[in-house]
């Protein structure tokens, strides 16, 4: 005989088995976000944002450093990174590698945080000058591209060069010591050879083409927590709206964070943007660009599609 006591045990029990409360079984125990010293990921990290905004949810967050992006991207490749800012040219290798990663958002640059430079007493003096001289750059990185692009601005192709493929700490001292003609670089290693190697800029990003930066994450992680994604996408563009409009604040908390002259610091602060937004046809199609360039050029393994690999972030979803 079934009784009112029965009735409501069975809808107490199925009642606890099926009210999960927000978050408690699709969360992760912490978020762990890849950091350079150039964007403003170290100022948002010194003034604790993402900490207290996912808080609530009782997941913490974790950065890890890196020196540029193609270690970045491999590191959200294998999933010991979940979430980090490169600029154009790591995904585009990472992808024509195989790479599990996504595209979640994009920086429109204004192109001034990245450029060729020389000493200040070298005779190169345009683009075609580089013919013959061994140029330093980032393999993979955003400096590669530039590189690529301002070879082709100035009618050289990459056989024209020398290449040579320094991470930024080994090619800061290469660049010093004069065992490199020029060097393709971003802020804050530009602001910091301006300053103490009076080094002279030759051509920057928006002389030769027009850049972008990007948030990627892992796909894993954007297929299982997409909510979090947009979460980290939405807090990351408030604190690029703040950032926009308090650069010394900006330029104080990245150099305590990263240990980087000040000054330096405030150079790149000053001719950067943060304004964080979706993938647009514009963005993806520039994007594009750079992956047909090194495509043709041999230096990826095969052609890849851009729009493959974006994840569409609505703002305000």
């Amino acid at each position: 005989m079934i009784t009112r006591r029965h009735v409501l045990a069975t809808t107490l029990l199925l009642a606890t088995a099926f009210a999960v409360p927000a978050y408690a079984e699709d969360k992760p125990a912490e978020i762990r976000i890849g950091t350079q010293k150039g964007g403003f990921f170290p100022a948002v990290r010194q003034r604790q944002t993402l900490e207290n905004a996912f808080k609530p949810l009782g997941i913490e967050i974790r950065w890890i450093d890196f020196q540029f992006g193609p270690p970045l991207l491999e590191a959200i490749n294998v999933g010991s990174v979940d979430f980090g800012y490169v600029g154009d040219s790591p995904p585009i290798f990472a992808q024509a590698g195989g790479a599990k990663i996504r595209y979640v958002a994009a920086v429109k640059s204004d192109g001034n945080t990245q450029a060729i430079i020389v000493p200040k007493d070298s005779p190169i003096h345009a683009l075609a000058d580089l013919k013959g001289k061994r140029v330093a750059f980032g393999k993979g990185s955003s400096a590669h591209n530039l590189l690529v692009a301002a070879l082709e601005k100035g009618g050289l192709s990459w056989s024209d060069i020398t290449p040579a493929p320094l991470a930024p700490a080994d090619a800061t001292a290469a660049f010093v010591k004069g065992s490199v003609d020029a060097w393709s670089i971003w802020d804050p290693y530009l602001a910091l050879a301006e300053l103490k190697e009076n080094a002279r800029v030759l051509v920057f990003d928006k002389d030769v083409h027009k850049p972008n930066a990007y948030y990627i994450a892992n796909t894993d992680f954007v297929e299982k927590y997409p909510s979090l994604v947009a979460k980290l996408n939405t807090t990351f563009a408030s604190e690029g709206v703040w950032a926009d409009s308090h650069h010394e604040e900006v330029s104080k908390a990245q150099a305590e964070a990263t240990g980087v002259d000040i000054e330096a610091i405030r150079r790149f602060v000053n001719r950067s943007n943060y304004r964080v937004v979706p993938l647009d046809a514009e963005v993806i199609k520039s994007q594009q660009a750079v992956a047909d360039r090194f495509a043709k050029l041999g230096l990826i393994p095969k052609p890849v599609n851009v729009f493959d690999i974006v994840w569409k972030w609505t703002p305000g979803s």
